[in-house]
């Protein structure tokens, strides 16, 4: 499972000597991101997310992110269509702020806009919104744009924190799911991690007053609850009814324990 720009092909940074003509052309298409499956979330998403999402954490020893699982192979996206429609209700910051995403200067100190200059609906026939009046200020579809992600931007920030907290708690654990689907066919999905049940279970009064008044306990039981939406993927994934398959099973990588997701 993966989880870095993802879509993101040629983002290169906004300015009104090389965008002053441009346009931007967004439409209820999401087949960008047909072939990626899972996206970063934010915190703050957590509670609409986890209505239909699995959300999991991922990243390396150093930081971890969530993600919700889009997919249970590599190229695969269960909640775009054919027609590029999204499946679901909620479609996370990350997909909607496409074409546009921050980068950072080498200080890390400030955000530089970008844009995707290989976006379909990017244009300089005048289709859509325009970046730049004619006389080279920015229109208020470009602040709406900078305002959009600087606040996603401040919710990942604060999602840094939350995550942060999980690790030095020691709170995560490797799991990887497994699917069997009707017709015979295995799946597998792991490079993610879930938190411990049982260690939440035991972290002492002062920690958990912390994550209390942070919301960042909502946030970790929201993302407990959230994990039995594996097995609306198997419905998703399966040419014949959803209640012919098993229901998918979270395996812990280090242990080798398993839980079946219900």
């Amino acid at each position: 499972m993966a989880t870095q720009l993802l879509f993101y092909n040629t983002a290169v940074p906004v300015s009104q000597e090389k965008h002053g003509d441009l346009s931007v052309k967004t439409g209820n298409s999401y087949a960008f991101s047909k072939e990626v499956n899972s996206v970063p979330l934010t915190a703050v998403e957590f509670s609409l997310a986890a209505a239909e999402y699995p959300i999991v954490f991922a990243g390396n020893e150093e930081s971890v992110m969530p993600a919700v699982i889009l997919g249970a192979r590599e190229n695969e996206n269960l909640f775009v269509g054919d027609d590029g429609l999204w499946k679901g209700k909620y479609i996370p910051a990350f997909v909607r702020r496409y074409p546009f995403v921050f980068s950072s200067d080498p200080s890390g100190k400030q955000f530089i806009l970008n844009i995707d200059e290989g976006f379909e609906g990017a244009n300089r026939d005048g289709r859509g919104e325009r970046l730049f009046d004619s006389d080279g200020t920015q229109t208020q579809y470009l602040k709406n744009v900078l305002n959009f992600l600087q606040e996603y931007q401040a919710h990942f920030q604060r999602t840094q924190a939350y995550c942060k907290r999980l690790k030095e708690l020691d709170l995560l654990q490797p799991m990887q799911a497994q699917f069997n689907l009707a017709e015979g066919e295995k799946r597998s999905l792991s490079g993610f991690q879930v938190v411990n049940r049982e260690k939440l279970k035991e972290i002492g009064q002062e920690d958990l007053a912390k994550m209390m008044k942070t919301d960042e306990l909502e946030c970790t039981f929201m993302h407990l609850y959230s994990l039995r939406h594996f097995n609306d993927m198997v419905g998703l994934m399966a040419t014949k009814p959803a209640e012919d398959s098993n229901a998918p099973v979270l395996t812990d990588e280090a242990a080798g324990s398993t839980e079946t997701v219900q």
